[in-house]
């Protein structure tokens, strides 16, 4: 027999099931919640300590701090403005209320740096009684120049200032103390090609002016007389750079080595206004020989390079993070604060230059406190450094390392530099990439570091264009890192590629693609992490940086 209720107790019977199974569901529901909020401590106490650490980069936290500093209430951080003092005071701030130690002088989280404005007041060269003009007849920069006087009756003009295995000016010369007249450019073969490159493009020597001017600082040359092929060009090219006001360390006296740059009229007539000995025939004849030539003139130069100068005060911005076990060996992690500032009624904000690199390490410097709060600190001691004047010349990293290293730099493992890591630059249509630069340069253990961190946390792909010694951008010498690099200590330039907003009062926080900042952030943090935490310190196995 069948038996089917009547359609009313039928009706009871199925809400009763619907209901119980409704009130088991949100049990279960809640159960599984419970277990899951039980879990969370667990699973997080297993997560390993440098992925747990670097997950609390977040792009929260790195929008809110950009938001801050790169917002017109700092009028573009100017090196010893207003603004640029606000952002080093929000920076230290930030970095006590996570528990970071100051780093800086005096228990402090600053160290002073500094600074004199100078402007050109009308400079004069004289020679045989005949003088030249500023701007028409010869010009230096004033961001490399010094106020000095000079009076001498010898010149040594040697060839074109090079020092390389193929072909070498300086080869038994002892230029100490003396004016040398240098010309521009290289050897050249008949064929067209380069004497050094062996190409029909020229060597570094010709790309590179910093080159020439080291070289004759290294060998202690008193002033460098540099030959231009036509001085209006070059004013009219570099016109801003050379007459207009340049910041520079107060420390840098008349003791520097000038470099000024003169027409071919004036390194004539140094030369005594002889046809064989003029600059174009003396050249030939490099060319054609391979061979230096080099000559004395008993000319009378007399040079009045004066200048106006104001003094100016910035600072550098330190938190640290004291090792557990090689407290003495430093782990150098900058960016710089500093941007352009106010130009007329236009502020220069710099959200990705560099407002992007400073809260990466605001948000580093949080992960490695976090850590050492949690009992698992850094090996080494890691000093996170927001620098400023990297606008004017990276001035607050070179007063760091030339003249008040805070922590001594041989015991400096290596310094991660951060410059520019908010955008996608002009080479790619997406944010998962970062340029490095430098890190193979001095040791070969940093770069297979920051490669091995990244396959293993980021897969982000690393691109290495900008490290070519041959790249005319010459990114290498022109952030931070390089201050460190020329002593020696092992570099990495983190850096998203330049883009149309460089330098523009455009470069905005709504442009900044912060994904792509959380993930390089936490690259950069990977690689500090593991620089701190292995066993032994990097080595430096490549030839020093020139």
């Amino acid at each position: 027999m069948n038996f089917f209720p009547p359609s009313s107790l039928r009706f009871s019977i199925l809400m009763i099931f619907a209901l119980t199974a409704l009130n088991y569901n949100a049990a279960f529901q809640a159960q599984a919640q419970a277990q899951e909020v039980e879990m969370a401590p667990a699973m997080q106490v297993s997560m390993p300590d440098e992925i747990r650490f670097a997950r609390t980069i977040s792009m929260e936290d790195l929008e809110k701090h950009l938001t801050v500093l790169a917002s017109d209430e700092f009028e573009g951080r100017e090196t010893g403005k207003e603004g640029q003092r606000k952002a080093a005071q929000y920076i230290a701030d930030h970095f006590k209320t996570i528990g970071v130690a100051p780093g800086g002088n005096e228990n402090s989280y600053f160290q002073t740096v500094p600074l004199a404005t100078r402007t050109w007041n009308e400079p004069v060269v004289t020679i045989d009684d005949k003088s030249y003009n500023f701007l028409k007849d010869f010009y230096c920069f004033s961001r490399t120049a010094r106020s000095s006087k000079l009076e001498t009756n010898e010149v040594m003009f040697l060839g074109y200032g090079i020092d390389d295995p193929k072909y070498s000016d300086y080869a038994g010369q002892d230029v100490a103390g003396k004016v040398v007249l240098i010309l521009p450019g290289e050897p050249e073969k008949n064929d067209g090609t380069y004497l050094i490159s062996e190409e029909f493009g020229p060597s570094e020597w010709s790309t590179n002016w910093r080159k020439k001017v080291n070289l004759a600082k290294r060998r202690g040359v008193k002033t460098l007389l540099m030959v231009s092929k036509s001085v209006e060009r070059d004013v009219k090219m570099f016109g801003n750079y050379i007459s207009s006001s340049s910041m520079q360390l107060s420390s840098a006296g008349p003791g520097d080595m000038n470099t000024i740059y003169i027409s071919e009229a004036m390194a004539n007539r140094l030369l005594g206004n002889k046809r064989k000995k003029s600059v174009e025939r003396l050249g030939m004849k490099i060319d054609r020989k391979h061979k230096t030539i080099k000559l004395n003139s008993q000319t009378d130069l007399n040079i009045d390079l004066k200048q106006n100068e104001e003094v100016v005060e910035s600072s550098n911005v330190l938190g640290f993070i004291k090792g557990s076990e090689f407290s003495d060996e430093i782990i150098v992690i900058t960016a710089h604060y500093d941007h352009l500032g106010v130009k007329g009624e236009k502020i220069f904000n710099g959200a990705d230059d560099d407002g992007s690199g400073t809260v990466t390490i605001m948000e580093i410097a949080e992960a490695f406190a976090l850590a050492a709060k949690d009992g698992n600190g850094p090996r080494r001691s890691v000093l996170i450094m927001a620098v400023s004047g990297e606008e004017k010349g990276l001035l607050g990293s070179k007063y760091y390392t030339d003249e008040d290293p805070i922590y001594p730099l041989a015991n400096t493992v290596a310094n991660l530099n951060v410059d520019m890591v908010g955008r996608i630059g002009e080479n790619y249509t997406h944010g998962n990439y970062v340029h490095c630069i430098g890190a193979d340069k001095l040791s070969t253990e940093l770069h297979e570091i920051n490669e091995e961190m990244n396959a293993k946390y980021t897969n982000l792909k690393l691109d290495y264009r900008y490290n070519d010694e041959k790249d005319p951008n010459r990114f290498y010498y022109r952030s931070d890192h390089y201050n460190f690099a020329k002593n020696n200590i092992p570099v990495i330039f983190y850096f998203n590629g330049s883009h149309k907003d460089y330098h523009k009062e455009t470069d905005t926080v709504e442009k900044i693609e912060f994904e792509s900042l959380q993930k390089r952030a936490q690259l950069v943090f990977h690689t500090a992490w593991e620089l701190a935490n292995r066993d032994k310190r990097i080595v430096v196995d490549k030839a020093p940086t020139k």
